[in-house]
């Protein structure tokens, strides 16, 4: 996983603000995040033997973000520690329906760089844009496997960088954003609860949507999505049943609160399908 990591900020709101309003929030938790993170440990908790390649701050902050990838197994030893730069957080609102609002401050994400050996012998790269467009394109052209760029959040990109992506996950609005997806190998487009679908040479392949759940906190699920929908393809799984089984584990990942500690086990994903 080549990406960020992020401490996260969570306030809990009856309701999203409006543009210069104040709301009392009824609490604030610091939880591990960071998009790059979450996939990161999602995968992991789907069984993969997974790699962060990432940037950190030397401070306290970067002890918390590291905490579950710790615990789970994420391999840490090409994490970078910048001396110079704050680790990287991100201030988040939650309502009462699951809706969220984001801001993230990229601290010593800004400094990312990617070199050959981080990737080269990978069966997968994943990747985000929370981290430098250097760092991207050379995560992408030194990968000899498989090549999944979540587009989030949306920036204008390379046309060549997209075509030598094997699959590109976005949400409808990020798909309606960024040119030229579909030259990708594959384009995973998600809808939120209404599922999500998967594009081949600009056509339509496959199609799922996720079990009915309560909403608790949607901040991960397209984080679980992506890191499902990969783990699914490398283990041969058809585009299908990848897609049905990356919808279910997005859907897990909203009934309970905060972003990594949401993230569904294999077992999770196993019973709910």
């Amino acid at each position: 996983m080549i990406g960020s990591v992020n401490l996260d900020l969570v306030a809990r709101v009856p309701r999203l603000p409006e543009a210069g309003e104040t709301l009392a929030a009824s609490g604030l938790q610091r939880v591990p995040g960071g998009k790059g993170a979450n996939q990161a440990l999602a995968a992991r908790r789907l069984g993969a033997d997974v790699t962060m390649v990432a940037a950190v701050g030397a401070d306290a902050a970067a002890d918390e973000a590291l905490a579950l990838l710790t615990a789970d197994g994420v391999r840490l030893d090409r994490l970078r520690r910048e001396p110079d730069e704050p680790t990287g957080h991100a201030l988040i609102t939650v309502d009462d329906a699951g809706e969220t609002t984001i801001v993230v401050i990229a601290g010593a994400n800004a400094t990312l760089s990617v070199a050959p050996d981080d990737v080269r012998d990978a069966d997968a790269v994943l990747t985000v844009l929370e981290i430098p467009d250097t760092a991207v394109t050379d995560a992408v052209r030194h990968a000899s496997g498989m090549v999944v760029l979540n587009a989030a959040p949306a920036r204008p990109l390379d046309p060549e960088l997209i075509r030598r992506v094997d699959l590109v996950v976005v949400n409808s609005a990020e798909y309606a954003a960024i040119e030229g997806l579909d030259a990708a190998g594959a384009v995973a487009v998600t809808y939120g609860g209404k599922g999500a679908v998967l594009r081949r040479g600009g056509r339509e392949v496959a199609r799922a949507e996720p079990p009915a759940v309560t909403v608790v906190d949607g901040t991960a699920a397209g984080d679980t999505f992506t890191a499902a929908l990969a783990v699914a393809l490398l283990d041969g799984a058809s585009d299908e049943e990848a897609l049905r089984r990356a919808c279910a584990a997005g859907a897990l990942a909203v009934t309970k609160a905060g972003a990594q500690p949401s993230l569904p086990t294999a077992a999770e994903l196993e019973a709910v399908l």
